[in-house]
Parts: C-alpha cells; structure tokens; sequence
C-alpha cells in the first residue's frame, strides 16, 4: 500500500512508457564535482569503499570529519550545485532520443528546498523533464507515479536500496542500475537479482528500448 502520497499534479503522463531517473550520478555527475567542492574546502574523497564516510579526509592532517560536518558539506554542495554539476557523459542526448517514444520523470533523493536549484541546473542543460525532489523511499513514489497503467515502466538510479524499494512496490519494474564514477562503481556490490546493469547511458538505453519493444 502507497502511503504518505507527494504532490505531483505537475507530472503529466502520456499513454506511453514511463521512465523514471534518479539524478545524482546517473543524469548528472556528483562524485567527481563532489570531490572537486570538497578540495577547495581542504578536503579530499578517496575511492576506497561504496560511501561517503569514512572516505572523506581532511588534506591538512588526513583526519577523518564526524558526520555533522559531512551533512554540511552535502548541505552547502547542494546549495551551490548549479556551480559544480554537470551532465554524466551521454545523458543528456540520450534522453531526447528516448523522449520520443516514452515518458521520463527525474525522482532525485534530495530534500525539497533544494529543488529551485536542481531545476533551473537542468533546465540549463535542457533537461527539462519533469522533477520530484523527495528524502521518501522511492518505491513508493514510483508507485504513486505509474499507479495501475498497463504499460511497461523502467527505473534507474545508482543506489542498491533505491532499485529494492521500487522492486517491492512495482515487481512489474525494469531496474537498471547506473553510476557515472568509474573509480567508486568499482565498490557497488554487485546486482542483485532482477537489477540489470548498464555502463553507460548506450547501453542503459538499449535496455529500456529492448524492454519497450516486448
């Protein structure tokens, strides 16, 4: 059962395939500017796991900051995003290309306030599909967002428990899991059954139109 239901009177359906898309490090890069932000605060992030903690060090003295001052720094990141991000390689043409034959919706874990930003970046990148900004478990939203549509639905994002969420509400879904950081997606643990994998938005692309045309 769907609860807790978002707002989103501004996503408009079509009678076509749905793909909902995370953001950060699928559509546009986070890891690589993420660390770019961090060394012009005397910070370093260091590939060494599948996280951000225990991975930040400071270049200084090479401690490792508590959690309170890496919520700040995420903080202040998103902040000023529109100064760092930019699109992962092959996005941005590869979703006109898509957007021909299927719905596409932005589902970004990120909280709302930041939204006005995460927007206008985008738009700059003529990204302009749809967008909900939301720190709910996506599964649930991707339920609310596909509801009982008889049409194939398709989710991507680069985190194991965002792709779990939506499996447990749409079972129906295509998951394809994504990251646009070689050095970190060489931590991911591996796919778990029904997550496909894609390298890059080619190959993500070609899963999503196999799964249409069925």
């Amino acid at each position: 059962m769907v609860t807790d239901l978002l707002d989103i009177d501004h996503v408009r359906l079509r009678d076509r395939p749905l793909v909902v898309c995370d953001i950060d490090e699928v559509v546009l890069e986070f890891i690589s500017p993420f660390t770019t932000f961090l060394r012009a605060n005397n910070y370093d992030l260091l590939p060494r796991s599948f996280r951000l903690h225990g991975n930040i060090v400071s270049l200084l003295d090479g401690t490792e900051p508590d959690d309170t001052v890496i919520s700040d720094f995420q903080e202040s990141f998103f902040t000023t995003q529109d100064q760092w991000q930019i699109p992962a390689s092959g996005a941005v043409e590869t979703l006109a290309a898509l957007s021909d034959d299927v719905d596409i919706v932005f589902l970004t874990a990120m909280p709302p306030r930041h939204q006005p930003v995460r927007r206008a970046l985008l738009d700059r990148f003529e990204l302009g599909f749809p967008m909900i900004a939301t720190v709910q478990p996506k599964g649930p939203v991707v339920a609310q967002l596909h509801g009982a549509r008889a049409l194939p639905v398709i989710f991507i994002d680069d985190i194991a428990r965002n792709l779990h969420s939506v499996r447990e509400y749409v079972p129906e879904c295509l998951l394809i899991t994504m990251m646009a950081n070689a050095d970190f997606r060489a931590f991911a643990p591996a796919p778990s059954e029904g997550v496909l994998s894609a390298a890059s938005w080619n190959e993500a692309a070609e899963l999503i139109r196999a799964h249409v045309r069925r």
